[in-house]
């Protein structure tokens, strides 16, 4: 979904956590070879950079330009642009190896704005059959740094939810439980069961009024004449969080659902 993330994609990206490298090894020891992997919506490239220390070439794709000229080089993954025009035919020759050739697909905080089963076509089509492993996974807004935060910060988040302005925002928000995932269980999670899992992102508030200024729901509420960080907002923020030079660690709430195909 180009253009989501585009306007200010250098500050998304310094805002995400970094997805936990043992995340990486437990899906490499459920497929069964390691030859190829694709990294669907990649971004800059942070979980195929992850990926790559366990499979030999990882072919990484997204539709938005922008992020992909923010990919980060590795000998073992390629970037490609894949427009949303591209056809079901032209993805699957894209990635490389041909139809029951991918040993992984990964698709790191995206899915959800996916053309959903166009995307799973080209999953079943391109996952090796039998042992290929599919798995996707996002976090919300849901974050933990405190009590007295923790509180401030559920409050800000349902004065955000009418903001949204993607229907896909729902998956998400509801933690996919509500996200199709038309796969056979592997063990971390199942359709309409995601496994729920923990990340960690250090970080000054500053470096956190930077992340809610970028969030989408809170540039569609200014554009409405409702500003969501008014600076009594942000002062509350602020002395919940400590003061504005403290540095803090805060923990997503993350979910994930992988499989293997029917």
């Amino acid at each position: 979904m180009s253009g989501v993330y585009d306007n200010q994609a250098d500050i998304y990206l310094d805002a995400r956590p970094t997805y936990p490298s043992d995340w990486y090894s437990k899906l490499a020891a459920l497929s069964h070879r390691h030859n190829l992997a694709w990294d669907a919506g990649t971004g800059n490239g942070q979980a195929a950079i992850g990926i790559a220390e366990h499979y030999d070439r990882v072919v990484a794709t997204d539709v938005s330009e922008t992020m992909l000229n923010l990919g980060k080089p590795h000998p073992k993954v390629t970037y490609h642009h894949t427009p949303s025009s591209m056809t079901e035919d032209e993805m699957v020759n894209l990635i490389g190896g041909g139809e029951s050739s991918v040993d992984l697909i990964t698709v790191a905080t995206a899915v959800h704005w996916f053309d959903l089963p166009r995307f799973y076509a080209v999953a079943n089509r391109l996952l090796r059959k039998p042992g290929g492993i599919i798995a996707v996974w996002s976090y919300n807004n849901d974050m933990v740094v405190s009590p007295e935060f923790d509180s401030l910060m559920a409050r800000f988040n349902a004065e955000t939810l009418p903001y949204f302005k993607f229907s896909e925002s729902q998956y998400f928000l509801d933690g996919y439980k509500t996200l199709p995932f038309p796969f056979e269980s592997v063990g971390l999670g199942s359709e309409g069961k995601p496994i729920e899992l923990e990340m960690k992102k250090t970080m000054s508030f500053e470096g956190l009024l930077r992340i809610l200024r970028s969030w989408s729901a809170v540039g569609a509420a200014k554009e409405k004449g409702v500003d969501l960080l008014s600076d009594n907002i942000v002062k509350e923020l602020e002395t919940a969080w400590g003061g504005s030079e403290l540095v803090r660690t805060i923990v997503y709430k993350t979910f994930m659902l992988a499989g293997t195909v029917r």
